[in-house]
C-alpha cells in the first residue's frame, strides 16, 4: 500500500545473510561462486557485482517486493565510502553494475571453468538481454526510498582516537580506507611506525596510528588465517629488525577473521623474540598463509567473539615515549643527519 512505511536496517553481512536466488541458481551456486572470488583475492565490490546478478533481492530489487510502499533504510556501513549500493549488496539502492561486468569479473579472476554451470547461463543470458536487469537509476520503485549511513569506519576511528587521548597517546588517524593486499598494507603502515620511532613524524610519542579499511589476501598456501592476521605478521616481518617498543593490532570490527575463531593479531618485538625462541619462521608461516598457527603459538591472537557490529576492519600502532636521553640523542642524530643533506 502506499501508505506503509517499510524500515530496513543494513549492515555488514547483509550480502550473506538475505538471499533469495535468481530462477534456476541455488544457493549452493551463490556460495561456491563467492568462495571462489574471495580466495582468488577480488574485492568486496566485485563479488557483489556478481552476487547481485544472481539475486532477486540484491542491487535494488527488493524494492521491487516493496513497491509500492515507502521505504526507510538505516544503513551501517562496512564499505569504503560508505556506498548504500554495495553494503549488503544495496538491496535498497539503484546499482551501476550490470551482467556484462559480472561477467568479466569471473573472466578476470580465471574461475570461469569453476564456475556453476547454471550460474555462466544465467549471467550469460542476463548480458544478451534475456533477464531482467538489477534496478538503475530512474527505475519508479526509487521514488519513495530514503537510505541514511548512521555509522561507517571513519566513526570507530574517530572514537579509537578519543580513547587514546584519554590514555595520553597523541592519536592520528592514517586512513579509513585501506585496501589492497594485505602482506602489502602492513609494509606500508610498518614503514610509518619506523618514521614514528626515527623521526617523531607524523607524531611524536607517545602515538596511537589509527588506520582502518578492508584489504584482500590472495590464498596460495594451504594454511589458517584472515586478513588481520595476515596483516599482523606482514608486519612483525617488515619490522623483524624493530627493537624499539611498539604494539600493532589489526582486527576485524565483527570479532572475525577469516574462517578462525580468531578476530585479529599482534605484532611487537616481544612477539618476534617468542618465535625465534621457539624456532619459529615466520616467513614459512606466511608463504603457506597460516598466519593463525603462527599467531597461536607466539600468543599472538586477538579473540574476541562476536561484537554485534560491522564497520570492516581496524588498526592501531602504540608507539610509547622511549627514555628521555634516547629520545633526545635520537632526535639530535636526526637533526644532524638533516643539516649534512
Amino acid at each position: 500500500d502506499p501508505e506503509d512505511l517499510i524500515i530496513c536496517l543494513i549492515s555488514g553481512g547483509g550480502s550473506a545473510l538475505l538471499e533469495a536466488p535468481a530462477p534456476g541458481i541455488s544457493l549452493e551456486d551463490v556460495q561456491r561462486v563467492t568462495d571462489l572470488l574471495l580466495r582468488c583475492g577480488a574485492a568486496i565490490e566485485e563479488v557483489n557485482t556478481v552476487r547481485k546478478h544472481l539475486s532477486r533481492v540484491k542491487g535494488g530489487q527488493l524494492l521491487r517486493h516493496i513497491h509500492p510502499a515507502a521505504c526507510l533504510a538505516l544503513i551501517l556501513s562496512d564499505v569504503i565510502g560508505n556506498p548504500p549500493e554495495s553494503i549488503a549488496s544495496g538491496p535498497t539502492a539503484p546499482d551501476p553494475t550490470t551482467y556484462a561486468e559480472a561477467l568479466a569479473v569471473l573472466q578476470r579472476y580465471g574461475v570461469m571453468d569453476e564456475t556453476p554451470a547454471a550460474v555462466r547461463a544465467h549471467l550469460q543470458a542476463g548480458a544478451a538481454g534475456a533477464a531482467p536487469e538489477t534496478v538503475k537509476p530512474g527505475d519508479p520503485v526509487l521514488c519513495q526510498v530514503q537510505n541514511f549511513i548512521l555509522g561507517d569506519n571513519l566513526l570507530a576511528l574517530q572514537a579509537a582516537a578519543k580513547a587514546a587521548r584519554r590514555e595520553g597517546y597523541s592519536p592520528v588517524i592514517l586512513t579509513s580506507r585501506m585496501q589492497g593486499e594485505a602482506r602489502e598494507a602492513a609494509r606500508v603502515i610498518a614503514g610509518i611506525v619506523q618514521e614514528v620511532l626515527s623521526s617523531g613524524h607524523p607524531v611524536e610519542p607517545p602515538a596511537c596510528l589509527l588506520f582502518g579499511g578492508e584489504t584482500t589476501v590472495t590464498v596460495r598456501g594451504t594454511g589458517r588465517g584472515g586478513r588481520n592476521q595476515e596483516f599482523a605478521l606482514a608486519a612483525l616481518m617488515a619490522l623483524k629488525n624493530e627493537a624499539r617498543p611498539y604494539l600493532l593490532l589489526s582486527c576485524g570490527t565483527d570479532g572475525t577473521d577469516g574462517p578462525t575463531d580468531a578476530a585479529g593479531g599482534l605484532a611487537a618485538p616481544e612477539i618476534r623474540r617468542r618465535a625465534v625462541q621457539n624456532g619459529l619462521s615466520p616467513e614459512a608461516f606466511l608463504a603457506n598463509n597460516d598466519a593463525y598457527t603462527f599467531l597461536k603459538a607466539v600468543d599472538a591472537l586477538l579473540i574476541t567473539g562476536p561484537t554485534g557490529t560491522n564497520v570492516m576492519d581496524m588498526g592501531l600502532v602504540l608507539v610509547p615515549d622511549p627514555l628521555p636521553s634516547s629520545r633526545e640523542s635520537g632526535l639530535q642524530k636526526t637533526r644532524m643527519e638533516r643539516r649534512c643533506s
